[in-house]
């Protein structure tokens, strides 16, 4: 039976109802996990108070900012947990960003400065979380990032986002080869397209959502909660024989051809 009591959960990603970080997070605690979770920061303090108020429901020990491109916030969270719980079971990394010029239009037209931003935040920044995450995975633990499709295949718009789940998913095998005799497993999920306020940047994102609901062999998209349920899985001793893997959760779009 899948069951998450007593394990200690880092979410990462959490921008509104409609973030597949959010679906993680309500079945990640409806298992029995204490979690704590990280919104990004901005000069007003909206987003912390949006953040907030949604995340009531799932009673986070720890509710702290994170921009993975500033190093002191990120030293400041695993201090944080560090001292509130002394060790980390399940990180989720669910970040990932590209400017809307990146995210239509011919690829070739990928700016330096908006290739490295994407990578940076999308790809590196789950390096640099384990690296911080490794001292306090004390008893073994869990590593679930987001990746999709166009990280293997073209998909119109997605350009350089493509290039950085390419590195993602390459990211989660060597990392899951470095943290396997500590015993932490790493995997990857690939959810089919959901209307999302990172997905809403790319060109097309509604067009691609009908695509999926009419050739899936499902013929629907994918739900927060599935995503979340396929995660708990993977957080818990029932996949404990599972690391370096993408997990599809797209109804089945992946498999098909023509």
């Amino acid at each position: 039976m899948l069951d998450l009591t007593g394990k200690k959960a880092l979410i990462m990603g959490i921008a509104n109802n409609r973030s597949i970080a959010w679906g993680i997070a309500q079945q990640l605690h409806a298992a029995g996990a204490e979690l704590a979770i990280t919104y990004l920061p901005d000069d007003r303090g909206r987003h912390e108070q949006k953040v907030r108020q949604l995340v009531e429901p799932v009673n986070p020990t720890l509710y702290l900012p994170c921009n993975v491109q500033d190093e002191e916030q990120t030293d400041a969270l695993f201090s944080a947990i560090a001292d509130k719980w002394g060790k980390l079971d399940i990180l989720v990394h669910s970040l990932a960003f590209a400017g809307k010029d990146e995210l239509t239009g011919d690829f070739s037209n990928t700016s330096a400065a908006g290739f490295s931003r994407a990578l940076e935040i999308s790809a590196y920044s789950l390096i640099k979380l384990c690296a911080k995450a490794k001292p306090i995975f004390a008893d073994g633990g869990s590593v679930i990032t987001m990746t999709y499709l166009g990280g293997v295949r073209v998909i119109p718009n997605y350009n350089v986002m493509g290039i950085a789940k390419a590195a993602l998913e390459m990211n989660v095998r060597y990392l899951a080869a470095e943290l396997g005799p500590q015993n932490v497993r790493v995997n990857a999920i690939s959810a089919g397209p959901i209307r999302t306020l990172a997905s809403s940047a790319v060109g097309g994102i509604l067009d691609m959502i009908h695509h999926v609901e009419e050739k899936a062999p499902l013929r629907r998209t994918v739900t927060q909660a599935e995503v979340g349920n396929a995660a708990a899985f993977l957080c818990s001793n029932l996949a404990s024989g599972i690391t370096g893997e993408v997990l599809y959760v797209d109804a089945g779009y992946s498999i098909v051809g023509m």
